[in-house]
């Protein structure tokens, strides 16, 4: 028999046939499928069975655990006691390293963190491995069956590793984040210079500094401080490095005679940037709700919306444009503009979370380096 991809396993799982392939028999044989490989949930395998594609999914999650023999029955028993899991794949013996077997299964959203909780609490994470991966798409009625049966929605589910993962990942101070902070604040600063709002959104959408921000949330509501202290420093030294950047890059222009005074003092379409008011606040408040909730749905194309709400970068690039060009009062209101939204934005994320609870287990909170994106 012709070795099977794992598309290939989905699709006999599921009853359809596979080209160039005999239909499986339940046990081990000529022709069928490995003893080994056996299927717990999902359509019989019946090879003269049509397949009937149902409706797609894209709510669904691919679960990956490589588990100790001695916890196999017991991993199974998790997911097969979650009404939103389908698909479950157990093969015995077929993980190297770490050695142990390879369960899988495909999850509905809302199922994934009382799984990730019932992982950590039979000690799968320390003595094997877990991961995610999203699944694109999903067609079959056992899929839809898993989605229906699923509590709650798909929309309102946090799933807290995933957040970590993410938050953790977009808040390490590194060159490439360095360099987009340098890059998006010169691109406020040439947009303050020419009087050019469109130059100024476009700096807002190139900054990363929002990924710091939830860092700070999210350890915050999980009393996790090497998160907040993880994401302090990358706010701390993004920021000053890209205002002295960009300070230099004032120097050079008033050096040359490219930009002066005169030229700040006429952008009035950018007044609002030195000016700081109570919307300031409400804006940096409601734009910091919408990022963490965006965050924490999956809804990552709300995250751009965000982006460009905020007044962080221009601030930051006129800053530095008024220090150069001795506009120490509208220094002042950028610093203070700055200040507003990032308080604004960490104080709002925060109640976003405290609003969505938090169903970790006392002893499910993972170490500082136990999640990957």
């Amino acid at each position: 028999m012709a070795a099977l991809f794992p598309a290939e396993l989905y699709l006999r799982g599921w009853g359809c046939a596979v080209p160039g392939v005999e239909p499986a028999s339940a046990t081990s044989g000529a022709g069928g499928m490995p003893g080994w490989a056996r299927f717990r949930m999902g359509r019989p395998l019946d090879g003269g069975e049509r397949c009937r594609a149902g409706l797609p999914s894209m709510s669904l999650l691919h679960v990956r655990v490589v588990s100790p023999a001695d916890l196999r029955d017991e991993v199974e028993a998790l997911l097969r006691g979650q009404r939103g899991a389908t698909n479950l794949v157990v093969l015995p013996g077929a993980a190297r390293e770490p050695r142990g077997d390879l369960i899988q299964a495909d999850l509905a959203r809302e199922c994934v963190q009382t799984v990730l909780s019932g992982l950590r609490g039979l000690g799968v994470d320390r003595r094997g491995s877990i991961s995610l991966h999203a699944v694109d798409t999903a067609i079959g009625d056992g899929v839809r069956r898993a989605e229906r049966n699923a509590p709650g929605d798909a929309a309102d589910a946090v799933i807290w590793d995933e957040v970590i993962s993410s938050t953790g990942e977009d808040s390490t101070l590194t060159g490439v984040f360095m360099a987009f902070m340098v890059l998006a604040c010169l691109l406020a600063a040439i947009g303050i210079a020419t009087n050019s709002p469109i130059t100024i959104v476009g700096a807002m959408v190139v900054g990363p500094e929002f990924g710091p921000l939830a860092a700070i949330a999210v350890g915050l509501r999980l009393h996790r401080m090497d998160a907040v202290r993880r994401g302090i420093i990358a706010l701390v030294a993004g920021f000053a490095g890209a205002i002295a950047a960009t300070a230099a890059v004032a120097l050079l222009w008033r050096a040359t005679g490219l930009v002066d005074a005169g030229n700040l003092a006429h952008s009035t379409g950018t007044e609002y940037i030195y000016h700081p008011g109570w919307f300031s606040l409400l804006t940096a408040l409601v734009a910091g709700a919408a990022g963490m909730l965006a965050l924490t749905s999956a809804k990552s194309a709300a995250l751009v919306g965000v982006f460009i709400s905020v007044t962080t970068i221009p601030a930051a690039g006129n800053l530095a444009l008024a220090l150069v060009f001795g506009r120490f009062h509208d220094a002042a209101g950028s610093a203070f503009q700055l200040v507003i939204n990032l308080t604004g934005i960490v104080t709002a994320a925060y109640l976003v979370l405290l609003a969505r609870g938090h169903s970790r287990l006392s002893n499910d909170r993972p170490s500082r380096y136990d999640t990957t994106s």
